[in-house]
């Protein structure tokens, strides 16, 4: 990575052109304001498919963003996680226990953390074997010799899958289920969707699904996630069906986009650096922990989460007034000099301590799908270094036009 001085003058982080500059830009970008201005007010602009708001302090370094993430009664979800103030239309889809507070947070993920017990994961571990097995040995039959895209064909089928899996939802709705995650993550790049009636029509169409699977499994339960969700009872209380709907695009969305996307820029990690490719590969069980952490590290799929004070408080001794939005850059922090030594590296082997914050910085929004995620990346790479050792990245990656997202939307391979 190449890293230049950037004005601070210059840096907008609310500016769409902010995220379509190269990527060195960004990180220098970045780097200046965690050394100069980790604490900076920016205005709001009319992005995408919201209005102009108040504006936002943007947070770069990674002790104040654990600092905000561990303090829920200071730093509120409740009125937003993300920058903008969304519209109660799309709240009403898109909203789900991210954007809540204790004591309902607490009741809802009381009840959705029932389907990511240890128990439940380990039902599934075989499935997500067989499912890696099964997605290598299609790309050796259909692409060996020949460039193919790496997405496509491996980093976006295998978390879909495994979650449609778990939810029960037929393999024949998978390519929709894989549209409307696109459609919905995508918002704001041309690729996918352009307009709000776009992103409104694809949350109606999964919310409507989920509502109708989660109706259809509550009065005929099956061995699922979704059954033990519309059956579990906390406090002598159900999931709603509009609670079901809303937290199904939530999981089916993060489940999905965040775990191909940690892959994908694993993947583009590990043939970028030979190195760290032999070092992991050679000596795979030991290594695997902190690669998994390290790939989740280095891409930090979700770069961003909001928070609202709740009261006039201070973070490392800066103000911060009640209602005031603060923003947790997760990739920025993620590359923090004070925290991560030589934090450019793609290292295999760095220690697990401090802890990148790929998946949240801890807190009671911590990613509930992490030990999930975490299995899958773990399994795919053993399945790719057992059967396709030589497999390369052979283009450049096209990237997602996105200030949320950190995706990889399309990168050619070839398995040499």
């Amino acid at each position: 990575m190449q890293l230049f001085d950037v004005a601070l003058k210059d840096i907008d982080l609310s500016s769409p052109e902010f995220w379509n500059a190269p990527r060195d830009y960004r990180e220098s970008a970045f780097a200046k304001l965690r050394n100069e201005e980790p604490i900076r007010f920016f205005e709001e602009m009319d992005f995408v498919f919201v209005p102009k708001g108040p504006g936002y302090f943007a947070l770069t370094r990674h002790d104040d963003i654990w600092h905000v993430s561990r303090n829920p009664q200071l730093f509120c979800s409740g009125k937003g996680s993300n920058i903008a103030d969304l519209s109660p239309e799309l709240n009403e889809f898109f909203g789900s226990m991210i954007g809540m507070d204790d004591p309902k947070h607490f009741r809802l993920r009381s009840i959705v953390s029932k389907g990511f017990t240890p128990r439940e994961i380990s039902r599934i571990e075989e499935y997500v074997k067989v499912k890696a097995r099964t997605i290598i040995d299609r790309v050796l039959d259909e692409f060996e010799g020949q460039e193919f895209d790496f997405v496509d064909a491996i980093a976006g089928k295998f978390p879909l899958q495994i979650i449609c899996e778990m939810m029960g939802i037929p393999e024949s709705d998978e390519r929709q289920i894989f549209n409307w995650t696109n459609t919905i993550l995508g918002a704001g790049d041309p690729d996918f969707t352009g307009s709000l009636e776009g992103l409104m029509e694809a949350g109606i169409g999964m919310f409507t699904y989920a509502q109708a699977l989660g109706e259809a499994r509550l009065a005929n339960p099956t061995e699922d996630l979704t059954s033990v969700m519309m059956h579990a009872v906390v406090d002598g209380e159900r999931l709603s069906s509009q609670e079901f709907g809303s937290f199904f695009i939530l999981l089916v969305v993060a489940g999905n986009e965040t775990t191909r996307n940690a892959i994908t820029h694993g993947m583009v990690a590990l043939t970028e650096n030979p190195d760290q490719r032999a070092t992991w590969f050679n000596d795979f069980e030991a290594n695997t922990k902190t690669a998994v952490e390290e790939i989740v590290r280095w891409a930090t799929p979700v770069m961003h989460f909001r928070r609202t004070a709740t009261q006039d408080t201070e973070i490392n001794g800066f103000p911060i007034k009640q209602n005031q939005k603060v923003v947790l850059f997760y990739n920025s922090g993620n590359r923090d000099e004070r925290v991560f030594a030589e934090p450019f590296k793609f290292d295999v082997t760095r220690t697990a301590q401090p802890t990148q914050i790929g998946f949240g910085a801890g807190g009671p929004h911590f990613c509930l799908g992490a030990n999930l995620a975490r299995r899958e990346i773990a399994v795919m790479f053993d399945e790719i270094r057992r059967r396709t050792p030589n497999l390369q990245i052979t283009g450049e990656p096209a990237y997602l036009q996105s200030n949320f997202i950190n995706g990889i939307k399309r990168v050619n391979c070839r398995i040499n």
